[in-house]
């Protein structure tokens, strides 16, 4: 059986941050003392292999800005990454070089109230690679090779049929076994998106769920919901070939597409744009309906949506204002306003709302929806103590739950790659699109090393 998406071991105390290094580079320490930089202590050298992009990325590439981070020096972008260590820090125990290994990229202090309680992904000195938010910003990962922190890892051995694991400490790497992919190992990154903000949901057997964006986090988020035992999930999107490609591939039960009057963007997914890590803004040049009609109009057309969303997956045309109606839990991946206006009005009396994607920092939401009716609105911030989890789900997939749900391939959910850093602009260009030019679904772009 599958580990649960809910079944993470305890918090437990997390090893201080050590310094990134860059690579790649002859430093002179003295008259005719020139060095090769090497991993530190504690630290691993690792050969970049695989980097997905991730919806901040993009917003990078086109803003050099992040929603209210903007870069104040030239960053190197990527974190959705996979390697091979090719080097072994000083006091690091337990890796070969050889060993194929997934990042974790965001490196909390460790010493704070917050990491004591092991929510380290709320630390306010965390250091996430590529994200403007600590200055100096720390680096991505598209770049040859990273020195990065061991001291948090998964050791995995098979043996026989058997998962063996030793755990060490909380995962900062982990050892990737060969039957796990770089590009699955890299795609672990926004799996952990969607294993904390189903963990933070907490569904019960039989639930129902609907999740708005059918970008990357939207499908893991709603595999995650199938996973953790919902047994109707709902996904939404206003491309049809992400629609098309989530039921086909067993993400979710049923679809819904947003008609294309209420969007105006062909290149990116306007209104549910999801291809983030909890950490994108939305695509430039986007109108959404709050923008450009009265706000209860804006509210009416969210009611709307919502109650064709709920007809999908009941199969009736079910009345939102009635008790008991609407899904158990809404996982919201765009955010948009009017997703947000979305998710309440098809939330049961005594549900939940999960804010997973980030975009429009200020908005008017209808709270009165979420108050009469006892709507709990939890938001999520990236990640803890989820890549452990993410790691047995990759291992054990083709292994069914309880329930007979099986994780899908994530090696299906790459669509696009591209071959050498030269070719990172074509990368990028193409992953702020749905569709690229021969008409084919853009999923998830990744760069791989040449």
């Amino acid at each position: 059986m599958a580990p649960s998406a809910t079944g993470d071991s305890a918090p437990m105390h997390i090893p201080a941050m050590s310094k990134a290094s860059t690579i790649n580079a002859s430093v002179l320490h003295g008259p005719r003392d020139l060095r090769l930089i090497e991993p530190g202590i504690g630290e691993l050298q690792v050969a970049i292999k695989t980097t997905g992009i991730c919806g901040s990325d993009v917003s990078y590439y086109k803003k050099f800005a992040n929603g209210d981070l903007c870069a104040c020096q030239p960053l190197s972008l990527g974190h959705e990454s996979s390697g091979t260590v090719v080097a072994i820090g000083p006091h690091v125990t337990g890796f070969n070089v050889g060993d194929r290994v997934a990042l974790e990229v965001g490196i909390p202090c460790g010493q704070c109230g917050i990491c004591r309680q092991g929510r380290y992904n709320l630390c306010k000195k965390m250091r996430f690679r590529s994200s403007a938010k600590s200055f100096p910003h720390f680096q991505g990962t598209l770049q040859d090779r990273i020195n990065h922190p061991a001291t948090w890892c998964h050791k995995y051995v098979w043996q026989s049929t058997c998962l063996i694991i030793a755990q060490m400490a909380k995962p900062s790497l982990s050892r990737l076994p060969e039957n796990v992919s770089f590009d699955a190992a890299a795609l672990l990154e926004p799996l952990s998106v969607a294993l904390h903000a189903v963990n933070r949901a907490t569904p019960t057997p039989g639930s129902s769920a609907l999740v708005l964006g059918a970008g990357a986090v939207g499908l893991l988020t709603a595999a995650m919901a199938r996973q953790s035992g919902c047994s109707t999930v709902t996904i939404a999107d206003v491309d049809q070939g992400r629609v098309n490609f989530a039921i086909a591939k067993g993400f979710a039960t049923h679809g819904y597409v947003v008609p294309k009057q209420l969007h105006t963007s062909s290149s990116c997914s306007s209104l549910y744009n999801s291809s983030n890590s909890g950490t994108s803004t939305p695509c430039e040049g986007v109108m959404t309906p709050a923008s450009t009609i009265s706000f209860q109009s804006s509210l009416d057309t969210a009611k709307t949506l919502a109650a064709e969303m709920l007809a999908e997956a009941n199969g009736s045309s079910p009345l939102i204002d009635d008790e008991g109606d609407g899904v158990d839990i809404t996982f919201e991946c765009t955010g948009k306003e009017v997703c947000m206006h979305t998710a309440l009005y098809a939330t049961k009396a005594g549900g939940k709302v999960i804010m997973v994607g980030m975009g429009t920092p200020i908005q008017t939401l209808p709270m009165s929806v979420a108050h009469l009716r006892e709507i709990d609105i939890l938001g999520i911030f990236r990640y803890a103590n989820t890549y452990a989890t993410g790691m047995k789900l990759l291992c054990a997939r083709n292994r069914p739950t309880r329930g007979g749900y099986a994780l899908p391939n994530l090696d299906e959910m790459v669509t696009h790659r591209f071959k050498g850093l030269d070719n990172a602009k074509g990368a990028f260009e193409l992953a702020s699109r749905t569709v690229d030019d021969d008409g084919n679904l853009v999923l998830k772009v990744v760069i791989e090393a040449e």
